[in-house]
């Protein structure tokens, strides 16, 4: 009897620890970070402390606090649907926010929620992102662990589980023994250590485990194919969208005139920099390094403000004189006089223009400005930015991120087909005063009845392959 209320003990201890992780797992703010940016960033600053198109998120579990959490989160995956059972907390911020629709999120789980929710109060409270970063700057050796995934927590708990069950099977062993041997029955020594870790039994467990790690491993990996999200590439030249989009607030549209018209939404050409370039010489920033390989592209001249003839047939030598005097007379102006100093930035500048406009495809400086691309879909998936933009009328932001504050663009979303999937099914399609549309007289009628409060792209065949894949 001794030794089954022992194991009993310990399977509660067993379950105790079980019961006791989610209260373990605080969510995931790396994780969150993606979920928020994926999801919510187009209406809400990611600040938290102030409003944008949605309210400031800072502090929402404290506004929640009078009510269960799963109110929240419920609040969060579908907030039409809890405000339909008249919650007083949901109706309360609907009418607040002069009852803007929030868009629905039924593919986030319970997980995705509270790692979201943890980056919400990490940023909020400083605890997460540049404000954790500063403090912990200051600690010796850095805390780079403060904000880190659960995964840590759970291969501690795997591993003192599994030492606890290596135990149990020892003591059990050995108390066999000694009932068997006290009740005069032929019976074997206990098992050693080292006998039950090499056992069949063990043994077939840590293969089955290693097939199953090795071939979620490799399947998360073929997904992932390709994908590159949060890719940065340096460009020839350092075009900043932050002050272009942002500070200067210049319509994505103005230069990346094709997405409202063509499949693509284009790379802007020389030629739409030089419309504004050719008035504003020197940058705020860079001053003329980056702006002079603009010029140098187009064969602009920005010493006596015209197009050089013959650009094409000039030789590099003929080129570098009068960019490198462009540099030097700015040098000078602001200066005073050309030294040492403005010297070495007119050869630096120079041969960044040579660096960002040549390559072993390019051997001149002449001709159009080899960008590096950054979003690119796979061969066999079809996108229309026109689609979306003049008749879907979805901003730009929903799929690039806040461009706006972006100094070098980077890929936003993960342009996976669950990720396109999910919008489509979650995304309402502006009907009114939309002649894209005027052929769903069905749909028109219900939307005037009352009976449908809007129409998602699955419903008018977001969903179906042949739309992405012919």
């Amino acid at each position: 009897m001794m030794y089954k209320r022992l194991i009993i003990r310990c399977l509660n201890l067993v379950l105790v620890l079980g019961l006791s992780m989610p209260l373990w797992a605080q969510g995931n703010p790396d994780a969150g970070k993606v979920l928020f940016r994926n999801n919510c960033a187009s209406c809400h600053n990611k600040n938290m402390v102030a409003a944008l198109t949605g309210p400031a998120l800072g502090g929402v579990q404290e506004r929640w606090a009078d009510y269960p959490i799963e109110d929240l989160y419920s609040w969060i995956k579908n907030s039409q649907a809890l405000i339909a059972t008249g919650h007083p907390r949901a109706v309360q911020v609907y009418n607040d926010n002069n009852k803007s629709l929030m868009q629905a999120f039924p593919a986030l789980t319970d997980d995705d929620v509270t790692d979201v929710l943890a980056y919400i109060d990490g940023v909020y409270t400083g605890t997460y992102g540049a404000a954790a970063a500063a403090g912990a700057a200051a600690v010796a050796g850095g805390a780079e662990g403060s904000s880190s995934n659960n995964g840590t927590y759970y291969a501690i708990i795997i591993a003192f589980l599994g030492l606890l069950a290596l135990i149990l099977t020892r003591v059990m062993s050995r108390l066999k023994f000694l009932a068997d041997k006290e009740a005069g029955l032929a019976t074997q020594a206990p098992r050693s250590v080292w006998s039950i870790l090499t056992s069949k039994g063990i043994i077939s467990l840590l293969l089955f485990a290693l097939i199953v790690f090795g071939g979620y491993t490799t399947v998360n990996n073929a997904i992932g194919l390709n994908r590159q999200q949060a890719y940065a590439p340096e460009q020839p030249i350092a075009f900043s969208h932050e002050t272009h989009a942002g500070l200067h607030q210049i319509e994505c549209q103005y230069c990346h005139d094709g997405a409202r018209r063509s499949k693509h939404s284009v790379i802007p050409a020389t030629n739409t920099c030089m419309n504004c370039h050719k008035a504003i010489k020197v940058g705020s920033k860079h001053g003329t390094a980056e702006l002079t390989k603009i010029f140098a592209a187009a064969g602009f001249n920005p010493n006596d403000d015209t197009y050089i003839e013959d650009y094409g047939a000039m030789s590099e030598e003929e080129i570098e004189k009068i960019y490198k005097t462009w540099i030097q007379n700015n040098y000078i102006q602001e200066n005073g006089k050309l030294d040492r100093k403005g010297d070495r930035i007119t050869k630096d500048q120079w041969d960044g223009i040579k660096e960002s406009l040549t390559s072993a495809t390019k051997p001149q400086i002449q001709g159009p400005i080899e960008w590096v691309r950054i979003h690119n879909l796979p061969d066999h998936a079809y996108f229309n930015h026109a689609q979306h933009v003049t008749v879907g009328k979805v901003e730009c932001q929903t799929c690039h991120g806040p461009v706006e504050e972006m100094e070098v663009v980077k890929q936003y979303s993960p342009l996976s087909m669950g990720w396109c999937i999910n919008c489509h099914r979650q995304t309402e399609v502006q009907f009114t005063d939309n002649p894209y549309y005027s052929s769903y007289e069905k749909y028109h009628e219900e939307l005037k009845d009352g009976t449908r409060e809007g129409v998602t792209v699955e419903e008018i065949g977001g969903l179906e392959c042949q739309k992405c894949h012919y």
